[in-house]
């Protein structure tokens, strides 16, 4: 598929004298693929990495990105790229030959015609990616669906864009992580598609996170997610994501403190990425610091109207300050939003029964258990609402099938205020110990998984 004259929104300014490239001020980036070129600073970037390569070779791809998928013969590519010096076409072909090797996986995007021109061609995949990530950006069960379908017909298009696998990676973790599938059934899809982007990459540091996170939440082997994270922030201190993901491994370990300084520094490295606020929230939840909570959360849904889990987080926060109608509203606003979630709908029904009104308690509960017929519903909401709802022996049931199936809420067992009614019951001591046993991987999964 051929380059648009504006990739990803931006417009290409060009010299006035036809035919030739020049930066200035005046030029937007141009972003293809995974890469972007910054015309002010005369870089090539990938995933914000700047990639080393000499000036005649950056010069060289500027152009063919300029003309945006057209075919430039080799006497325009001189004059353009070169600045008008006479070169042979040997050189040409030679420089050309050095960007694909700069390019990698995505070096054959750069196709030479018979008559000996060349074009950037950007493949179908890398719009299907772009789509990819816009349905996974969505959070509901319909956005990962169709994000995943995205991601695979991708791979189908271009099996050596690890792109495709690494985002079918994230769709099956992000599918558990929300509750819209299982993590047990989750994990083995996630490994297979992390290991198909590892072998055409590398372990890159996104790649590590998500291997971190997975480990951690789908097979509780803490200490060797714990010392991955920390690996990967060594590298780089300022990834986000890894802090977040941190503090949520230090809930799991039951050190509520390391857990606070953890998300305080995703929130200084990056204050405006929504996870960030979701997981300050969050540990304040567990440590029953429910006022600085809803303060937090309140300033975080205003950033983030869309973002469920701040939603989310803020309704508990609510809810525990003993301010149910309002928390009650939270819930409701965020299941619109989720498209009717699961476990959105099971913190509704609960605090449909502080609020007195059982019978519409139930009418959720039993919604919920219908839609099971068709389709995944999260245990471990399902356990919270039976219990509110007075069905004790029900809801530790489904807390040990939530267990079983690996839900990935689970991560706060310990804490959870919406399970103080489950701990006085010596059967929460035995599922908490169950659940705190690495999960064992099958033999058949390959052991070169493990990083």
């Amino acid at each position: 598929m051929a380059v648009p004259a504006a990739v990803g929104g931006h417009r290409y300014n060009r010299r006035s004298t036809p035919g030739v490239v020049r930066a200035s001020s005046s030029m937007a980036d141009i972003t293809f693929g995974p890469f972007t070129i910054d015309f002010a600073a005369s870089r090539l970037l990938r995933g914000g990495t700047e990639l080393r390569m000499r000036p005649q070779a950056f010069y060289v791809l500027r152009t063919l990105a300029a003309h945006g998928g057209r075919v430039i013969d080799c006497d325009q590519l001189i004059r353009e790229a070169w600045d008008g010096t006479v070169v042979s076409r040997h050189t040409v072909h030679v420089t050309i030959a050095e960007v694909r090797r700069i390019l990698t996986d995505c070096g054959s995007w750069i196709v030479h015609q018979p008559k000996g021109g060349y074009c950037l061609r950007i493949p179908k995949s890398d719009t299907l990616i772009r789509h990819g990530y816009h349905f996974l950006s969505l959070r509901s069960r319909e956005g990962f669906e169709r994000a995943l379908e995205c991601f695979q017909e991708a791979a189908a298009e271009a099996p050596r864009d690890h792109r495709a696998f690494e985002g079918q990676a994230n769709c099956h973790l992000l599918m558990a992580s929300f509750g819209t599938r299982p993590g047990r059934e989750m994990l083995p899809a996630f490994l297979h598609a992390y290991e198909r982007a590892v072998a055409l990459v590398g372990p890159s540091p996104e790649l590590r996170c998500n291997h971190a996170h997975a480990i951690h939440m789908y097979e509780r082997r803490l200490p060797e997610a714990l010392a991955e994270f920390n690996c990967v922030l060594d590298e780089n201190p300022s990834f986000t994501l890894v802090h977040v993901r941190k503090t949520l491994l230090l809930v799991t370990m039951g050190d509520l403190d390391a857990a606070l300084e953890s998300a305080k520094r995703a929130h200084d490295t990056d204050p405006l990425l929504p996870l960030s606020a979701a997981a300050e929230v969050n540990v304040r939840l567990w440590r029953r610091e429910f006022e600085a909570a809803a303060k937090i959360g309140a300033q975080a849904i205003q950033l983030q109207p869309y973002f469920m889990l701040c939603r989310a987080y803020y309704g508990v926060a609510l809810e525990f300050s003993d301010r149910l109608e309002q928390a009650l509203e939270q819930y409701q606003i965020g299941g619109v939003v989720t498209q009717g979630l699961p476990w959105m709908r099971a913190l509704e029904g609960a605090c449909l029964v502080k609020l007195g009104r059982r019978s519409e308690a139930r009418a959720v509960l039993n919604e919920l258990l219908a839609r099971r017929h068709t389709e995944y519903i999260d245990s471990y909401a399902i356990a919270r609402l039976r219990h509110a709802l007075g069905d004790v022996d029900a809801a530790f049931a489904e807390l040990g099938r939530a267990i079983d199936e690996s839900v990935g809420g689970l991560y706060a067992i310990r804490f959870d205020p919406l399970l103080d009614g489950f701990r006085a019951d010596r059967r929460f001591t035995r599922l908490l110990k169950r659940y705190l046993t690495p999960v064992e991987r099958p033999a058949h999964q390959s052991a070169s998984l493990t990083l």
